[in-house]
């Protein structure tokens, strides 16, 4: 397998006829999926997500893809696919359309309706969206498109076959194998094999679950348990589940007929999807089970059940306000029952548990993965991507979607199996493909995008780092006055803190030192402020490192008078 190095240079241009694959997300870390094929000077885009913040990204709301390195070549962007609608594919479109408004949208009818309401949240015209199914062939410049049928944990997933003068890409997005789906729609191994007698040049295959054995779970399993856990309770149900889930909000809202319950969504993204998915006939509604969520409260305890976003333990998001008991209208009482019926995306670990540890203590059951088969995996196990491999027999195979471990043990599986050249590629390492052989080109810069509010890129890892700084050491402001006429301190220093006892004496301790720092800077001929505050910054700083073991951000402010 060749690996990347850190040392790798720009791509100089590509060679006619070769094909160009640039990751710009998604490989190295799960989210923010995004890669651009360039063949013939034209550019063809798959995928366009977000990843979500992490504790170490204080203030923070999105991570975007960097568009930098196709900035300036937007107009040779000949369409976006997007292969289906979770956040870490679509949620970076409305960004890239604020550069280029015009870009063809396409994909499947769910995927392109979910991008459409979001579209409308950003105050975004709908670009020309080409809706497409599995079997549709549709070409775009010099990129022939063909789409299959794949599974995974939203419905109307696709995969994308890409055909240039350099050769076939088979790209999977994300996709399972299982083999009785809530909605009867298998990934299409008939296709994936009649590619694979054509010739897939390129294999670019999802790796978020190559490190577990065997196959991945069926949806179906889910429903015996969720049934069981439904039986058991005698107060409120709360299920927490991503807010794109329609095959595991379908099954809550079977069992909740099943058992005489009313359900309510609660989360403004949850309402809009699951509304999206009814109106297109995606998510069956059975008459006289769905309820607003102020009407719902008024039903007895045993004949509720809320649906909420925040199963990531989000800390905006509805059930961290449940826990933190801050929601305006929901208020765990002992004895509910709350369902986290998703997976544990990595980093976000110690927000979920705190979600369920603050649940717990108001004297909620909580089942989760850990404890109950509330949820299965979207993506394909080890099992599954060794039958795709032995199934396509491509020539080149580029493992995507997920950190570098995972990366590299899909590369394996696809050694396994005989595949004769992996690329495991980064975030920005541009891979050629030419003459039938891929090989790593060079790197292109592909640093994070921060959201913060309403600025997009304004934020810097430099702020970043003053942030945990200010959240993690604390913060002290130090204001001296000098008198100009005598060069001596005049007045202070006057400290203020954060992060600190809040003790007024904490401080004086280090006032003395301070001043006599200063004194003798003086005394030595030295008048420019800048200097003197880096004098009162090197002083403070030494003293607090000493005393209270931390590196706090100093403001230090000297005045003349």
């Amino acid at each position: 397998m060749s690996h990347t190095h850190p040392e790798l240079t720009t791509p100089g241009p590509l060679a006619p006829g070769g094909l160009r694959v640039t990751p710009l997300g998604g490989l190295g870390e799960v989210g923010r999926n995004m890669t651009v094929f360039e063949y013939d000077g034209r550019l063809l885009i798959v995928d366009c997500g977000v990843l979500f913040p992490e504790d170490h990204h204080p203030g923070v709301d999105l991570i975007l893809p960097d568009f930098e390195s196709i900035r300036d070549r937007l107009d040779d962007v000949e369409a976006l696919v997007l292969t289906h609608g979770h956040e870490d594919h679509i949620g970076a479109t409305p960004y890239l359309l604020r550069e280029r408004g015009n870009i063809p949208l396409v994909g499947s009818e769910l995927t392109l309706a979910l991008l459409g309401s979001k579209l409308r949240e950003h105050r975004l015209k709908e670009t020309v969206h080409h809706v497409v199914k599995e079997g549709e062939r549709i070409s775009f410049g010099p990129f022939d498109l063909e789409f299959v049928a794949v599974n995974h944990s939203i419905p109307d997933a696709l995969a994308v076959a890409i055909r240039t003068g350099a050769g076939m890409v088979l790209h999977t997005g994300d996709f399972k194998m299982d083999q009785l789906p809530m909605d009867g729609r298998i990934t299409d191994l008939r296709a994936f094999a009649r590619l694979g007698e054509e010739g897939v040049d390129l294999f670019l295959t999802d790796s978020t679950n190559a490190e577990v054995p065997g196959f991945t779970t069926t949806e179906k399993q889910i429903a015996p348990v969720l049934d069981r856990v439904f039986h058991e309770s005698d107060q409120r149900i709360i299920v927490a589940c991503f807010a794109s889930h329609v095959h595991r909000v379908q099954q809550i809202l079977d069992a909740a007929v099943e058992h005489g319950r009313k359900v309510a969504y609660i989360g403004r993204s949850m309402v809009r999807n699951m509304a999206v998915a009814r109106d297109l006939g995606y998510l069956n509604v059975p008459p006289g089970v769905l309820v607003d969520a102020k009407e719902l409260a008024t039903l007895a305890p045993e004949k509720q059940v809320l649906v909420s976003t925040g199963s990531q333990g989000e800390p905006m998001s509805a059930l961290s306000r449940i826990a933190q008991r801050s929601h305006h209208f929901v208020h765990i009482e002992e004895g509910d029952t709350v369902i986290l019926a998703s997976s544990l995306i990595p980093g976000n670990e110690n927000a979920v548990y705190r979600v369920i540890n603050g649940l717990a203590r108001w004297g909620a059951r909580v089942v989760h993965k850990g404890n109950a088969l509330v949820h299965v995996s979207g993506h394909a196990s080890a099992g599954e991507l060794l039958y795709c491999y032995n199934i396509v027999k491509p020539r080149n195979v580029m493992p995507v979607h997920g950190e570098i471990r995972h990366l590299l043990a899909n590369g394996e599986l696809a050694k396994a199996t005989g595949v004769q050249n992996v690329v495991i590629a980064e975030d920005g390492v541009v891979v050629d493909l030419i003459d039938g052989k891929a090989e790593i080109a060079g790197k292109v810069s592909c640093g994070y995008v921060f959201v913060d509010g309403q600025s997009v890129g304004d934020i810097t890892e430099a702020s970043l780092k003053d942030r945990r700084i200010l959240g993690e050491e604390g913060f002290i402001s130090v204001i001296v006055v000098i008198d100009s006429v005598t060069g001596k301190v005049a007045a202070g220093p006057e400290i203020h803190a954060r992060g600190f006892a809040e003790d007024d004496t904490t401080f004086d301790a280090i006032k003395q030192p301070i001043i006599d720092a200063l004194d003798r800077a003086l005394a030595d001929g030295v008048k420019d402020t800048h200097q003197l505050q880096q004098q009162v910054r090197r002083v403070i700083g030494r003293w607090v490192a000493n005393t209270h073991r931390r590196r706090p951000m100093i403001v230090p402010v000297v005045v003349e008078s």
